[in-house]
């Protein structure tokens, strides 16, 4: 019994190069597979970051619906935004910047010290904390503007429209049912994932109902 010699290869190189590069990509690399893995948790973690402060937004509305005050409390600063609507629902709105301080204007910080003393109190406005109670929050989340604090119910869900996105600060705008008008809400990060409500910028004007001219 005679055996024949095996036949030589005919491939040129180049052909048995690519045919051993193919054959080792179709091959399970350990180093490939932790390279995908973290390029997806990298693309996952941005995704997340990016979209947090509109999970806040909503998570605002999920809790003022549910009446969860404890959850509202975990999303809303309640200093700032209390501070926010004060100057402007009352008739003596703050400063747009803070004035100097004694040291900078001894006599100008003794004058406004004065001032404050001898002019007499604002009229009193609409009350800041019917806007903060958890169906009001739910109410400004779907556009009910200054009629919140009142009561009025708005249907549907609006979708926040993003009006800035920076890395510690995002704001978002949710428009009147009229389309007159629209309510600001400013959302800042307090931790990697965690942002709060810290202004709601309202209106102009109240949204006009559906049985008025």
């Amino acid at each position: 019994m005679t055996t024949s010699a095996p036949e030589p290869e005919t491939d040129p190189v180049w052909r048995r190069a690519q045919a051993a590069r193919e054959a080792e990509r179709r091959r399970p690399s350990v180093k490939r597979l932790i390279l995908r893995l973290a390029t997806t948790a990298i693309v996952a973690a941005v995704l997340a970051f990016v979209a947090a402060p509109f999970a806040a937004f909503y998570g605002v509305r999920a809790a003022g619906q549910a009446g969860d005050v404890e959850g509202l409390a975990q999303l809303v600063d309640y200093g700032d935004l209390r501070a926010a609507l004060r100057s402007q629902l009352s008739a003596r709105p703050a400063p747009q910047t803070p004035p100097p301080s004694i040291l900078e204007d001894p006599i100008g910080a003794i004058r406004r010290q004065f001032d404050q003393a001898t002019q007499p109190p604002p009229p009193a406005g609409p009350d800041v904390e019917a806007y903060l109670a958890p169906a009001a929050l739910e109410a400004l989340t779907r556009g009910a503007g200054r009629t919140a604090a009142s009561g009025a119910t708005v249907e549907g869900d609006p979708w926040p429209r993003p009006r800035y996105w920076g890395v510690n600060r995002a704001r978002m705008a949710v428009p009147t049912p009229d389309g007159g008008g629209e309510t600001l809400f400013t959302f800042e990060r307090r931790g990697p994932y965690r942002w709060v409500l810290v202004h709601v910028g309202l209106p102009a004007r109240a949204p006009i109902s559906a049985g008025e001219p």
